[in-house]
């Protein structure tokens, strides 16, 4: 997941893909220094598959990138590939406002290559800069479990609906 604030500052609010943590028993952040702690599911939005967290570990808010991105714009995805920490892919933007993958209810995903495996969704897409461009959702696989270059990233717009649903629910971001 990502530290994630509507002002940008220092949170300990984490956003990630709910299909990620809606079963898990206990949820554990880790941040890049190895600072561990516990955090809660905040609120939810399954039908994009997203999910905010909190936590008492705080970190620095991703600077949030553009959402006009071209196909071609080189992008890197950030995750924990098959939980060995820490890893960061690179690749292009390969489409843009992919939708009927069947992964989620309100689809408009990124799609691209930078390798994303099992243990990745929830990881950040970013730009060159180092923003936020997309949420890592899903590998498009036929018989494996194995990254095949055709991965989703849930679009920043889709991302700014789902917290704009759950601030008005009355959710999102009260301490």
């Amino acid at each position: 997941g990502i530290y994630f604030s509507e002002n940008q500052e220092n949170t300990g609010f984490v956003l990630t893909a709910a299909h990620v943590v809606t079963r898990a028993s206990n949820i554990e952040i880790v941040n890049a220094a190895g600072e561990r702690a516990d955090a809660i599911i905040h609120a939810v939005d399954n039908r994009r598959d997203l999910a905010v967290l909190k936590t008492s570990l705080r970190g620095p808010a991703m600077n949030l990138g553009n959402d006009d991105i071209p196909v071609g714009t080189h992008v890197c995805v950030i995750g924990n590939s098959f939980g060995l920490g820490n890893s960061m892919s690179c690749g292009v933007v390969s489409a843009l406002n992919r939708r009927n993958i069947g992964f989620n209810g309100i689809e408009d995903f990124i799609q691209t290559d930078a390798a994303v495996n099992p243990g990745g969704s929830g990881g950040a897409l970013i730009d060159g800069e180092g923003r936020l461009l997309g949420l890592v959702d899903g590998i498009f696989t036929k018989d494996a479990d194995i990254d095949a270059g055709v991965n989703f990233a849930i679009s920043l717009s889709l991302i700014r609906d789902g917290l704009t649903e759950m601030r008005a629910a009355g959710v999102l971001f009260s301490e």
